[in-house]
C-alpha cells in the first residue's frame, strides 16, 4: 500500500482480533519508528516495544481512555529527551504518526493512547509515573504515548470530514 492510501485508509481501532503479529511486520514497524525524521537529526525519542500480554493489561489503566490497549497484540511506548533536543515532543509525534501509517500499510490497526497532557501538568506526572513504573524507564525521560497495534476486529467506515475548504488558505490567511 502507498503512503496516500494509507493516510486515506487510517482509522482509530480500539478492537483487535487475537491474532499476534508476526515477527517480520514487527521488524518493519521498528524501521517506520527508527526512519521517522527529528529535529536537526537528533535522537530526542525512543521506543519501548511492548507484546506481553500481561503488560499491555496493566498498561491499558494508564487512563480510563486507554482500555483497548488490553486487547491490542502489541504496544509501543513512544519516549521523549527534553535534554536532547527542544523538539522532542514534535520528534516523538512525527514518529508515532509514522507509526501508525506503517501498520495501517501492513493491514494492522492501531490506537494512539495519549499519556503526557500539555494542558494538565499533574495528570500528565500521574500518567507518566504509572508508565515509567511498569516499564522501567528513568526519571529523565518524558512519556508520550502507548500506541496500540493489532489486527481489526472491524473495518470501520470513513468518518465524515469537515469541507476541505475550512482549512485550507492560499498565500495568506483567509485567502482562498
Amino acid at each position: 500500500m502507498d503512503v496516500l492510501s494509507a493516510i486515506e485508509k487510517r482509522r482509530e481501532i480500539t478492537a483487535y482480533k487475537e491474532i499476534p503479529i508476526s515477527e517480520e511486520d514487527l521488524s518493519k514497524l521498528k524501521t517506520a519508528l527508527y526512519q521517522s525524521p527529528t529535529g536537526n537529526n537528533l535522537p530526542s525519542r525512543e521506543f519501548i516495544l511492548i507484546t506481553n500480554k500481561s503488560l499491555l493489561a496493566q498498561l491499558s489503566k494508564t487512563t480510563p481512555y486507554m482500555r483497548w490497549l488490553e486487547q491490542a497484540a502489541a504496544g509501543v511506548a513512544i519516549i521523549g529527551r527534553e535534554e536532547v533536543s527542544k523538539y522532542w515532543l514534535q520528534d516523538a509525534s512525527i514518529a508515532g504518526g509514522y507509526l501508525w501509517l506503517a501498520a495501517t500499510s501492513l493491514g494492522l490497526g492501531a490506537a494512539w493512547g495519549a499519556v503526557y497532557h500539555a494542558e494538565d501538568q499533574q495528570e500528565s506526572a500521574q500518567r507518566e509515573s504509572y508508565v515509567r513504573n511498569l516499564l522501567g524507564i528513568p526519571e529523565k525521560y518524558r512519556v508520550v504515548a502507548i500506541l496500540g497495534l493489532g489486527y481489526p476486529a472491524s473495518d470501520p467506515p470513513p468518518k465524515e470530514m469537515y469541507a476541505k475548504d475550512a482549512v485550507f488558505h492560499s498565500n495568506g490567511f483567509n485567502v482562498r
